[in-house]
């Protein structure tokens, strides 16, 4: 299923489940305008073709203990395929990380970490990122506000697509 095979009822549930995970299916029916035994079908299927990857709980970070963010951009040696799994799968062993993404631009990686402290940072740093072979530069940049924070990807933006 291709995001441009979602129809308005796939989005509804979506849209609906994004915004509340624990809805039961009854009430996910009525919201989305089905029965629930197809409304059931249809988030089954979306699950089984990996629309919906999961479901997770929201933890605030700041309240958790957790309120120091970094952004951090890192720079590899090369870019070559050893050294962009080497890098990944290290990084991916890191509880800190909470995005990584491979980058065009100045820098190789895009990283979101969160620590409890600086110190919890530096030891990140020191410890873990500086340690993987092949990392050239790195440049970290400290969130100081959360301006705005989203998990709800905007479904509505795809009403205008119609199913090829």
């Amino acid at each position: 299923m291709s995001n441009s095979s979602l129809d308005a009822i796939d989005r509804k549930i979506l849209e609906t489940l994004q915004n509340d995970a624990r809805i039961r299916n009854v009430e996910l029916a009525e919201r989305v305008g089905l029965s629930p035994s197809p409304c059931l079908r249809r988030v089954g299927m979306l699950e089984k073709k990996g629309i919906i990857k999961g479901y997770a709980t929201l933890v605030d970070a700041k309240a958790a203990g957790l309120p120091v963010s970094v952004f951090v951009s890192v720079t590899l040696e090369k870019q070559v395929k050893k050294a962009l799994g080497t890098f990944e799968k290290r990084i991916n062993a890191c509880p800190e990380v909470m995005e990584c993404y491979l980058m065009t631009g100045d820098a190789d990686y895009l990283l979101r970490v969160v620590t409890s402290d600086l110190d919890a940072y530096e030891r990140f740093l020191i410890d873990q990122l500086t340690r993987i072979p092949g990392v050239a530069s790195i440049k970290s940049s400290f969130a100081l506000k959360q301006v705005a924070y989203k998990t709800a990807l905007p479904l509505a933006a795809l009403e205008g697509i119609t199913k090829s």
